[in-house]
């Protein structure tokens, strides 16, 4: 993908998902909120425990936790926290020994996680903005990283998984989501640039 286009679609992301932070109850070309997490198997009484801003701008992929391994005191990385309801998940998880760095490009998306943090109460995250692909962090941080559906959004693909081999100590584990075609398009359907997030 030329620079460019890749310059575009950062934009595009950028603003389609600070909207959705920032009103999360709007109309959004992907799916955002309680419902759409309870669809992907969280559960209502975890989700009822949590400050209701944190599902109401949730926007990932699938449910981390069904199969994410958390040892307690574990240091965690959730790349592309969005409104940071993996994240306060993933604190209870590891519990008061252990921490998580939650990050994510939109400084909207952070505003909420940092509301949805304070509300919860909980001491052991720690918000950075910060692109994917050039993380601020340093080498073998994390024990655990948890991506939900950031490698469509960025083209920057083989740097991000470049980041996670980095800042994953060795041995540590990666647990991560997206959604994947099953099948090629059909012949002569046109692929535009809002497609990316529909």
């Amino acid at each position: 993908m030329d620079a460019e286009k890749a310059k575009h679609l950062r934009i595009g992301t950028h603003q389609a998902y600070s909207a959705a932070a920032q009103n999360p109850s709007a109309e959004h070309p992907f799916p955002v909120g309680e419902a759409f997490a309870l669809s992907l198997g969280y559960s209502q009484e975890l989700l009822v425990s949590l400050p209701p801003r944190a599902a109401a701008a949730f926007s990932g992929v699938a449910n981390l936790h069904s199969f994410a391994v958390i040892p307690p005191g574990s240091v965690v990385l959730d790349l592309g926290c969005g409104g940071g309801l993996d994240s306060l998940i993933a604190a209870r998880r590891t519990g008061p020994s252990g921490r998580v760095i939650a990050v994510d490009f939109s400084s909207a998306m952070l505003a909420g996680a940092s509301q949805s943090i304070k509300d919860s109460i909980s001491v052991n995250i720690e918000l950075v903005q910060s692109d994917a692909e050039t993380l601020p962090l340093s080498n073998g941080l994390a024990d655990v990283a948890l991506v939900n559906g950031i490698f469509n959004l960025n083209p920057h693909r083989e740097a991000i998984f470049r980041e996670l081999s980095r800042v994953v100590r060795r041995g540590g584990q990666l647990f991560a989501a997206e959604l994947i075609l099953k099948s090629p398009l059909p012949p002569g359907t046109k692929s535009e640039d809002e497609d990316w997030f529909a």
